[in-house]
């Protein structure tokens, strides 16, 4: 597979739709987008548990949504940047930063465009809960691969094709407990590691570490743990 100007908008119209109504609610810390609020500190802690220090880094969050992991990485003294497709929750994003009188520079478009001119650029590339929702998974690992330094790290956080998954993302998180909306995930995009980990390692990324990130819709407990057969985050390398 090789970088092609062609896969430059590979977008699900319907998918930038369904962030784009609820975009209201990006920063609301009991609304649709709580889960993504609690496990944020768990990405982070993953993240420069491997990077080290992330002060004076350069980091792109593609898919960065409203912000929520972008400004926090930028909370630490990271020079970020954020892409997203979605008009309304990258204005969301720049709202807050506003508020929070927090650094992000925050763009539309694709992570292929930004990879065509932003090559070997970044310290380290994040790509949480993104793929999923996307045609082209694979698309967007290769353009993760060619932003990132050599030696910089690469982060994609997504959830595993299991029997579990399906239960607990899709009828407990969306049909029965309603923590996030209907129709947020759909059970046929979601990605196993070891494809992951293919798809990576085809595009020179060396994956290094990989956890679970466990989530308790019941006592909103939350952890990293080894087992990833629901959500999970991996760390890769590039060589």
């Amino acid at each position: 597979m090789s970088y092609d100007q062609n896969n430059a908008l590979n977008v699900n119209p319907e998918e930038i739709a369904k962030f784009e109504k609820v975009a209201s609610q990006w920063w609301d810390l009991t609304g649709d987008f709580k889960p993504l609020h609690q496990i944020n500190p768990l990405r982070r802690q993953f993240i420069v548990q491997h990077i080290g220090n992330v002060f004076d880094k350069t980091i792109i969050d593609v898919g960065c949504g409203g912000g929520i992991l972008a400004e926090s990485l930028a909370k630490l003294g990271a020079n970020v940047t954020g892409i997203d497709m979605g008009e309304e929750p990258l204005n969301v994003a720049k709202l807050h930063a506003l508020e929070s009188q927090v650094t992000v520079e925050y763009k539309k478009i694709t992570a292929e465009e930004q990879a065509a001119t932003y090559s070997e650029h970044y310290d380290a590339v994040t790509c949480m809960e993104m793929l999923e929702h996307v045609p082209d998974p694979a698309s967007i690992i290769q353009a993760c691969a060619k932003m990132v330094k050599p030696g910089g790290f690469v982060f994609f956080s997504t959830l595993n094709k299991t029997m579990k998954s399906y239960l607990l993302a899709i009828l407990a998180a969306e049909k029965i407990f309603k923590l996030v909306p209907d129709g947020t995930h759909d059970h046929d995009k979601f990605i196993r590691p070891s494809t992951l980990i293919d798809w990576a390692e085809s595009f020179d990324l060396k994956c290094i570490d990989a956890a679970g990130i466990h989530y308790n819709p019941l006592n909103e407990n939350h952890k990293l743990t080894t087992e990833l057969d629901v959500n999970y985050i991996l760390c890769c390398q590039k060589l």
